[in-house]
């Protein structure tokens, strides 16, 4: 956490600048968007810092972005689902008869708590391609939903598309 106590806003402190005041950067999906709050514009360091709160709790809505302290995972062009938390991969295991077995899964991860990850699976034999993609999306957004409050809009948004076509 900050020394301000609230995360995305920073105290920049320059004699040499002359600076001194509050800074806040909100980011998601590779957009950064920033602004500072001057104290002896703002009528003092607390009055600013009240400011700054306020600006970025208002750049996080329209970003879409969920008000949390938590860290929020955007697009990751590595990712080939199109959805942050879930991803298709093949498991092993073995079965009685000494085998090793693969399976195609859709794999669901989210964070469980502070220190936890939170990991389950969806067979792709058992439920076919896009019941299974739909499934994995379903528990993801269920999971969102607990961390968060509510799924980040501005994650779904590009992935809807994906998830109907399936």
């Amino acid at each position: 956490m900050p020394k301000s106590g609230h995360k995305g806003i920073s105290r920049i402190d320059s004699a040499q600048k002359k600076m001194h005041g509050w800074y806040v950067r909100v980011r998601l999906n590779n957009e950064t968007r920033s602004k500072f709050f001057s104290d002896k514009l703002h009528g003092g360091k607390e009055a600013a810092l009240g400011k700054a709160v306020e600006c970025r709790n208002q750049l996080e809505e329209q970003m879409g972005k969920p008000r949390t302290d938590w860290v929020v995972v955007g697009k990751n062009p590595r990712n080939a689902t199109g959805v942050v938390g879930v991803r298709r991969a093949v498991k092993k295991h073995k079965g009685k008869d000494g085998k090793v077995y693969l399976n195609e899964v859709y794999e669901v991860s989210w964070n469980a708590g502070r220190e936890k990850k939170g990991r389950t699976s969806v067979s792709i034999k058992k439920y076919g391609e896009a019941a299974a993609f739909r499934r994995a999306c379903a528990i993801r957004r269920q999971k969102e939903q607990l961390m968060y409050g509510k799924p980040v809009t501005a994650k779904w948004a590009g992935a809807l598309g994906k998830l109907c076509a399936a």
